[in-house]
């Protein structure tokens, strides 16, 4: 019988968290290891079970890393960047793979993550839905079909606590289509503003952003030409898609000793 992929997750608490923690003790491949707190929620050693109403499961909860104690192979993280790049100092001193959700890095932060992906092994996506993924294909195609004779609007929905924006899988859709119109998406971006703004501008990626209640996320990508219109449309209805994504994610990161990797690697699209 294989061994079992041990998991660390860091924010355990929150809603990511505790989806993460849910799947894991469902799937019968992984095995958590290690649940992470910031220091001020003050529940070092309470049982991240029962703290997240799942029953006693025997893991104490932890505000720091210590490879005596809280050893792990995986460590996945949906925090904020500065919490991942303290995590990910850690994983590339101890050789531990990455998994990697957290959004909104600057280019400086995320050439860090390359820099240690050439010591361990880490896999990054704004979005680890299957769906999403397919998503991302078809929007491919369709750009290459039709990219040249349309106007290309992305429209994103997530709930009222998210604080970047565009989100990450808005700005990866945008990337997708950039790659393939070969524009660069932070000249090829428009952002509607209120006012006289004029007729709308050619060769540019229209973003529209709404943050509104508990919406977990809907991403929405419209090529309108004239006389016709295609919308292709991603909404996920519960954060499990996406911990199921990042724990298929971390069982595949395991078996490898270093790279960069995304979505499209772990599905072999």
């Amino acid at each position: 019988m294989n061994e079992k992929t041990r998991i660390a997750i860091t924010g355990s608490i929150g809603r990511m968290g505790k989806t993460l923690i849910q799947e894991i003790k469902k799937n019968e491949h992984t095995h958590l290891t290690t649940a992470l707190v910031k220091k001020e929620h003050k529940l070092v050693n309470e049982d991240i079970g029962e703290v997240i109403g799942i029953g006693k499961i025997g893991v104490r909860i932890t505000d720091e890393l210590n490879p005596k104690t809280n050893d792990f192979d995986v460590l996945i993280d949906f925090t904020r960047p500065n919490g991942t790049l303290k995590y990910l100092n850690y994983c590339n001193q101890f050789k531990k793979n990455m998994v990697i959700g957290t959004t909104g890095f600057s280019k400086e932060e995320f050439n860090i993550i390359k820099k240690h992906s050439k010591n361990i092994g880490i896999v990054v996506s704004s979005n680890f839905s299957i769906g999403i993924n397919l998503i991302f294909e078809l929007i491919k195609k369709t750009t290459q079909i039709i990219g040249k004779n349309s106007d290309i609007n992305i429209i994103e929905y997530h709930h009222r606590n998210k604080i970047d924006s565009p989100s990450g899988t808005a700005l990866a859709i945008g990337n997708v289509i950039s790659k393939v119109m070969q524009w660069d998406l932070d000249k090829h971006s428009l952002y509607y503003n209120k006012g006289i703004t004029g007729i709308r501008k050619k060769e540019k990626i229209g973003f529209s952003i709404v943050r509104s209640g508990d919406i977990i996320g809907k991403h929405t990508v419209m090529f309108s030409s004239h006389g016709e219109e295609i919308k292709i449309t991603h909404t996920a209805s519960s954060r499990i898609s996406f911990a199921k994504g990042a724990i298929q994610s971390a069982l595949w990161i395991h078996k490898k000793q270093k790279g960069l990797f995304d979505m499209t690697n772990v599905l072999s699209f």
